[in-house]
Parts: structure tokens; sequence; C-alpha cells
């Protein structure tokens, strides 16, 4: 390919993880709402948070892209940019799968630990922050990690509404190129690559917040003072 295809490509890569990063903070904000929420002793918050899992995960992420950016704009009076329309679609829409992760590993967490914070007085919102996440989000990130390569590979739908992300740079290459086996080769390996970086960091995010959990402090190590024994008394 020619430099000036291969421009086209990397722009492709810079606007697909931008859309990657935008939608992972929104998915990530919303599936720790979500999955909270569920845990909550009102019945109405669980019902608000079950509601936009279920409506979430039940409806297509493409449907939801055309609905955000050609629905929206006639209904309410606005449009939104690709990039925003984007983010707001794959983030609620990963969000929703996100908050059942959350869920889930804070109802793993051994009820004794709840149990004992109750036992100290904390409040509910001490008992979440001090006892329940710091053990459950190490649990999450395996399964984050497999849902943040699911949001990349999403990002590709994007390209429906003519956002300039590598699967549309990727369809303006072969159309100039009238050839797909080598462009798209190059795209596989382009996904391959950003998928492979992605699941290094969450393994070694992984890593660190697991080091510390389960582990008793470290005792000081006490220090033993010389004792003099006075003469004549018959010790030796």
């Amino acid at each position: 390919m020619t430099s000036g295809l291969w421009e086209l490509v990397l722009q492709g890569v810079w606007v697909t993880i931008q859309l990657l990063f935008f939608s992972a903070l929104l998915a990530t904000g919303a599936a720790f709402v979500a999955g909270i929420a569920r845990t909550h002793r009102l019945w109405i918050v669980r019902f608000l948070a079950g509601f936009y899992t279920e409506v979430f995960r039940g409806t297509s992420a493409l449907v939801m892209i055309f609905w955000v950016f050609f629905v929206l704009p006639p209904a309410f009076g606005w449009q939104l940019v690709p990039m925003w329309a984007g983010t707001l679609a794959l983030g609620l829409t990963y969000g929703a799968y996100g908050s059942e992760i959350v869920r889930g590993a804070l109802a793993a967490v051994d009820p004794a630990q709840k149990e004992g914070g109750i036992a100290l007085s904390f409040t509910p919102w001490q008992r979440m922050k001090l006892i329940m996440l710091p053990q459950a989000v190490p649990e999450m990130i395996p399964p984050f990690s497999n849902l943040l390569i699911e949001l990349l590979k999403g990002t590709a739908l994007v390209s429906i509404m003519g956002m300039g992300d590598l699967a549309f740079s990727a369809n303006l290459v072969r159309l100039a190129l009238q050839e797909s086996a080598e462009i798209y080769t190059y795209i596989l390996l382009i996904y391959f690559v950003i998928a492979f970086l992605l699941t290094r960091v969450m393994r070694g995010l992984e890593k660190k917040l697991k080091a510390g959990v389960g582990k008793a402090p470290k005792k000081p190590k006490k220090k033993t003072a010389a004792v003099g024994v006075p003469e004549g008394s018959g010790v030796s």
C-alpha cells in the first residue's frame, strides 16, 4: 500500500482507540453503578438497575447505535457527533453486561465479611468501600478483560455512521485498491495486536490488585534487650 493509504489506516486506528477509551470509561461507570444498585436494600433501586441491565443486554448494539444516531435527533432536537453517539450506545450496552460481573463478584464475597462490618457499626457505604469492593474488584478483572476485548471488536459497528474508525478506513482502502485480502489481513492483525496489549495490561492490573489481598500484615520484629547480670548473683 502507498503511504497515503497507510496514513488513512493509522487515522482509523487512532479513532478506534479513542472510541474504545471513552466507551470503556462509560461502560465501567455504568457497570459499577448498576451492579452495586442490584445489591441495594431498596427494591425500587434494584428494579431500576435490573430494568437498565435487561433492556441493554436484550437489544442489539448495532440497533442501539442506529437509535442513538438517527432516532434521538428528531425526537429531542439535537444531534450527537458520531464519536459521542458511538460512545453512548456502546458504553451503555457493554456496561449492562459489566453490571452482572460487578453484582456476581459482590455476591461472591464471604457473608461473614459483611457481618463483620455490621458488627463494627460500619455504614452500608463504608462496608461497600472498605470490605466488599477491595475483595470483589480483583475477581472482576478477568471477566472485565474479556468484556473489554468484546468492546474493542464492537467498535467496528460505528462504521455504519460513516465514522472513520479502523473498519471504515479499511473499507475505503479496499475500494481504492480493488483488493480485499491484503487490507483485511492487516486489519485483523491490528485488532489482534490491540487486543493482546489490552490483555497484558489487564493481567498486570489483576496481579497488582491481588498482591495484597488475603495477606496478613507483617509483624514488626521484636528487639531483645541485653540483660545485665549483677556480680555475685550466682548465675554464670
